[in-house]
């Protein structure tokens, strides 16, 4: 019999990728139907005159000759978007929306691509088909309806284009409101929040070409080999040359143990795998500011025996401010209190201290891993904090780079999808459109719960994504949406969304990326800016699935000339009809970014958007760069409760689920699982395989939220600690559960206990 106490080995004994990768490809490609249409689509993804893939947003690299620039997520992105299901209108006329709402999230996404705009009617909870003039009627009598603009919400996903986006806010702010919830607001607010405070702009400073020359990468809170497969052959170029790479992250993911490059056929059939992670610390859960305060205070330490051997000083004279306020909170804290919150001992950050020492340029990657916390602002700065100390921010090879899920979604940000927009692009578009926009604060996602549900906001618009899914509190969030007048989703496919219908409620189908998008004026193309601020256009090829679709640009448009008859001073036809001309007020808007746009839309690979961080000039309140110091906050929970993060399977993309296996995880077959410590379950009677419901424990509204039929998975994870998969336990997050600063719901940080189920 084996030890409870001790973790079962990793599930997954074969390096990430290769083979495997091949196989799961393969079987998507056929599983989608359309095989011819769906390999041709696969030579255009991601290359120069292709489009751009509709999965994550790590950037392509700049050789114009690349062949094969997609990872086995993209693939499955890809055979989803051109796959030859339908979901048609006798579809809608078979299944009630009662019946649907009691599929699961990946059967729903499975039927295939919308094809009609469709209406919901009540009386018989049905979906009916409509014009596309009815249903831009009903959106722009509905608004103009309203006795305020406040009281619609304009929801948008993070695949929406440059174009679409900018249109969207356009037609937003026109009608009064700054009402655009994204879904940064759930993932990356913490980053923007931490990083244009203390380096005066919200994104990271590398590029693609700096994972070249850094001879040590951390990456922290992020598991690359599902969410961002190809920064895999990033790490792997880099650890082959001799970097070395540290990894803070609870799991043990085999993709950031070892990994091979589908590309290597010999390596791959050999099983031959690159060794990636020459550090791997498993922190506990929510336990990165103490880990990452106790390795600053060993390098406070080294200096202190070595002075001027460690710390960087002529940057942080030059450069910085704070350091002496900062250096006393870290001297300060409590080492017990550390080892405690970090669950590493003192030894193991010891050694870590000293590889980030010996580190000459230094690149902090980190994801969702570290912005769900309730201290993610101040973890996120303390990360720049260790970076600043040896200079290692605004040079080559070194910087931050926090890792973006959506493949615009950083893009959607500098297109002014933002609820608290800033004075410089409200004055950027006041001088391009000639009106004067709203300037206080619109509803994040959280308020935009909160005001469907009391009924202070009755319009939700939905440009692509799944709100009613990727939302915390999914009960009282479905609740909410039904409470509204008018629920409007532009999408693709069928997904949880649309089953939480408002009194009325519209599906409009859109064009995927990889469809031609043609408009009176001819051919058109997008734009979207990936992780690493570079800008680069799109281009679909394949015929759309449906003479009924519109492109998000031609819906924008269309509901914008139904809310405002006399076109309120903006050409929306001429938009729709030449996306030039919407590339050409981006520009106007913000000259300073976009000046020369479409020339340099020409060159292969796109261009840079630049970052004044990444050259030392810092756009903060001192003018300089700002360590932030901050106390190891303690994260005891109550004897019995597990800290529950919610993850992603292999087969999934936020929360997409392409199938029901999580190879990586030894899962197969099923989402409804919990991993947890062996001995975490020993000590509740309870052995893997067992049945558990699970029990969330909320402080800041006192309820229990529960979520049934799950199955224990002994697990390679601190003790303490548990991780399942989101959208299933999403219900389990309170949505008055959000990080300090930033309001990002806390889905990697929740108190459980677990129960033997049924």
């Amino acid at each position: 019999m084996s030890d409870p106490s001790q973790p079962n080995p990793p599930p997954y004994p074969s390096p990430a990728a290769g083979l495997g990768a091949l196989v799961s490809s393969l079987k998507h490609v056929v599983q989608n139907r359309g095989v011819v249409r769906n390999l041709r689509s696969l030579l255009r993804v991601n290359q120069p005159d292709g489009f751009d893939c509709p999965g994550c947003a790590w950037p392509e690299p700049k050789d114009p000759s690349r062949v094969g620039e997609y990872c086995e997520n993209g693939v499955k992105a890809v055979t989803f978007e051109t796959t030859a299901k339908r979901v048609t209108p006798e579809f809608f006329a078979r299944h009630t929306v009662g019946w649907l709402r009691g599929q699961t999230h990946h059967w729903l996404e499975n039927q295939g691509r919308l094809t009609h705009p469709m209406r919901y009617n009540p009386a018989t909870d049905h979906y009916e088909p409509v014009t596309w003039a009815d249903a831009f009627a009903l959106v722009g009598g509905t608004l103009r309806g309203l006795d305020s603009p406040d009281r619609a919400l304009f929801y948008t996903s993070g695949r929406t284009s440059n174009e679409a986006a900018f249109l969207y806010q356009l037609l937003a702010r026109r009608f009064g409101t700054n009402n655009l919830p994204d879904c940064s607001n759930m993932c990356h607010e913490s980053s923007g929040t931490a990083l244009g405070e203390q380096l005066g702009v919200g994104k990271g400073t590398v590029t693609l070409e700096d994972f070249d020359h850094a001879d040590l990468i951390l990456v922290i809170g992020q598991n690359p080999g599902t969410n961002h497969p190809r920064m895999l052959a990033e790490l792997q170029k880099a650890a082959e040359r001799g970097a070395k790479i540290m990894t803070l992250n609870p799991l043990r993911e085999p993709g950031l143990v070892s990994f091979v490059h589908p590309k290597h056929p010999v390596r791959t059939l050999l099983n031959r795998g690159t060794s990636l992670s020459t550090h791997y610390y498993q922190v506990l859960v929510g336990g990165d500011l103490a880990a990452l305060t106790g390795i600053c205070a060993h390098l406070l330490y080294a200096e202190a025996a070595d002075p001027g051997k460690v710390i960087d000083h002529d940057f942080i004279r030059h450069h910085t401010d704070g350091f002496e306020a900062f250096a006393a909170q870290v001297n300060a804290a409590d080492w017990p209190t550390i080892e405690r919150e970090s669950g590493l001992t003192r030894d193991q950050l010891r050694e870590a201290a000293e590889v980030y020492r010996q580190g000459k340029k230094v690149i902090a990657c980190w994801a969702m891993g570290l912005t769900q916390h309730k201290h993610a602002v101040a973890t996120i700065q303390m990360v720049v904090n260790l970076l600043l100390m040896r200079g290692n921010v605004g040079r080559e090879g070194a910087g931050v780079c926090p890792v973006r899920g959506h493949s615009n979604v950083q893009g959607d940000r500098t297109m002014g999808i933002n609820e608290k927009p800033p004075a410089v692009f409200l004055d950027g578009l006041q001088r391009a459109f000639g009106f004067d926009p709203p300037r206080g604060h619109g509803h994040d996602t959280v308020g935009a719960i909160n005001a469907m549900a009391d009924g202070s906001a009755t319009v939700f618009i939905g440009m692509g994504g799944n709100f009613a899914a990727a939302t915390p509190d999914t009960e009282f969030t479905e609740e909410a949406l039904r409470k509204c007048a008018l629920t409007v989703h532009v999408s693709t496919k069928l997904n949880r969304s649309h089953l939480c219908p408002g009194k009325d409620a519209l599906i409009l189908p859109c064009l995927g990326r990889s469809e031609r998008d043609v408009q009176a004026t001819g051919p058109q193309r997008v734009t979207v800016e990936d992780s690493m601020s570079m800008v680069h256009a799109s281009a679909g090829s394949n015929p759309p699935a449906s003479e009924h679709l519109l492109s998000e640009v031609a819906v924008v448009c269309g509901i914008a000339e139904a809310t405002f008859p006399d076109g309120a001073g903006i050409d929306w036809a001429g938009f729709r009809a030449d996306y030039r001309r919407v590339r050409e007020k981006i520009t106007a808007t913000l000259p300073q970014l976009f000046d020369g746009y479409e020339e340099k839309l020409q060159t292969p690979g796109g261009f840079y958007l630049g970052n004044a961080a990444r050259e030392r000039r810092w756009n903060t309140a001192t003018g300089k760069a700002r360590f932030m110091p901050h106390p190891v906050h303690p994260m005891a929970l109550p004897a019995g409760q597990l800290r529950l993060m919610t993850i992603r399977s292999h087969d999934q993309f936020n929360t997409t689920v392409y199938d029901l296996h999580d190879r990586y995880r030894g899962v197969h077959g099923t989402r409804m699982v919990v991993f947890i410590h062996p001995a975490d379950l020993a000590e509740r009677g309870l052995k893997d395989g067992d049945a558990i419901d699970l029990h969330s424990h909320t402080i800041e509204d006192g309820l229990t939220r529960t979520a049934r039929g799950f199955r224990a998975v002994a697990y390679d994870i601190p003790r303490g600690c548990a991780a399942a998969y989101f959208p299933e336990t999403n219900g389990l997050v309170s949505k008055d559960s959000f990080a300090h600063r930033s309001r990002t719901p806390l889905s990697k940080f929740i108190p459980i206990t677990i129960v033997a189920g049924a």
